[in-house]
């Protein structure tokens, strides 16, 4: 199987929102990255976006203004498969969160790729292994799953598929802990692998909080941000529940879970914002108002301080 220090080319495949962040962390680390989608247009959007990825590394000094260039030269835009996975030592993709449509690029990406060739789909939670059983060698097959906004957050999940290759997992925790990321892999994989599955059982509690009138959105974001968020962050939740002495938790969670959601499918209160449009800040209300210059001020706000978080946990690499 790909050692690490056999790969050299990457295709990348997907110029959107995931896409253009993943192929400039490898062109960042000097890696020629063949970058393919649909259109011209979309490629040159892609781009666009990271010199605006680049600028934003420049105010804080994680990359010098004259080496932009050199990064940006690194990738190669393409609409042909042909060409853009010629030679591709790892296949990274990052299209619509749609099986088929994902079954169908995947095949079409095996037939092109060399035997030993490693590929990776950056699903956020689509099974891998119901995606490699379309594919004549699933054991090189897995997910690396960055997580949104991939140039500022260090985070990928490596999660095997049921025949994946123990030497393709390493590989890929070593490339992506190469270029810079905080790769972590999973034993096995679990619908919405882990990051995603503890995201979906606080969000089910504050729900089910607001549902009882027990507190405001604001108030929960607020205990949040300023005790667990800032905790764990740190230390993350297990370690921080050996500190407070696991006998306190088992107190704690004896009496808890019988008073904490435990509801399962659709939550009544996002069904109804949903029906009313208010998605969030893609539609510019949901829980909390995104219209105007405040919106985009909170966007910039979040950014700055994973950007603050970025360059202080590259000075204590």
């Amino acid at each position: 199987m790909m050692a690490l220090e056999s790969i050299k080319t990457i295709a990348n495949i997907g110029a959107g929102t995931m896409g253009h962040a993943t192929a400039l962390q490898f062109a960042l680390k000097g890696y020629s990255v063949n970058l393919l989608d649909t259109s011209v247009d979309v490629l040159q959007e892609g781009i666009a976006r990271m010199r605006e990825d680049l600028s934003s590394y420049v105010k804080v000094g994680l990359v010098k203004a004259e080496e932009v260039d050199g990064i940006i030269a690194n990738i190669h835009p393409t609409v042909s498969y042909e060409e853009g996975l010629e030679e591709a030592d790892f296949v990274i993709e990052s299209i619509v969160e749609n099986l088929a449509v994902k079954k169908e690029v995947w095949q079409k990406v095996e037939k092109l790729v060399g035997p030993e060739t490693i590929l990776a789909t950056n699903t956020s939670g689509l099974s891998p292994t119901k995606i490699a059983k379309f594919l004549e060698k699933p054991e090189r097959f897995l997910v690396a799953h960055f997580y949104n906004p991939a140039h500022l957050m260090p985070l990928v999940e490596v999660v095997p598929a049921e025949k994946t290759n123990s030497a393709v997992v390493q590989t890929t925790v070593d490339l992506m802990n190469h270029i810079g990321k905080h790769a972590v892999a999973l034993q096995k994989e679990a619908p919405g692998f882990v990051g995603n599955r503890i995201q979906a059982a606080v969000i089910r509690e504050c729900l089910s909080i607001m549902q009882q009138g027990i507190a405001t959105p604001e108030t929960i974001d607020d205990i949040v941000k300023y005790s667990l968020g800032l905790r764990w962050s740190i230390l993350g939740p297990v370690m921080s529940a050996d500190l407070g002495g696991l006998d306190v938790f088992n107190t704690i969670i004896t009496y808890l879970t019988t008073e904490i959601s435990n509801e399962v499918g659709e939550n009544a209160l996002l069904v109804q914002k949903v029906k009313e449009g208010h998605f969030g800040q893609k539609s510019g209300q949901g829980f909390y108002d995104w219209q105007g210059e405040k919106g985009q001020e909170l966007i910039d706000y979040r950014n700055q301080k994973l950007l603050a978080a970025l360059v202080d946990e590259k000075k204590d690499k």
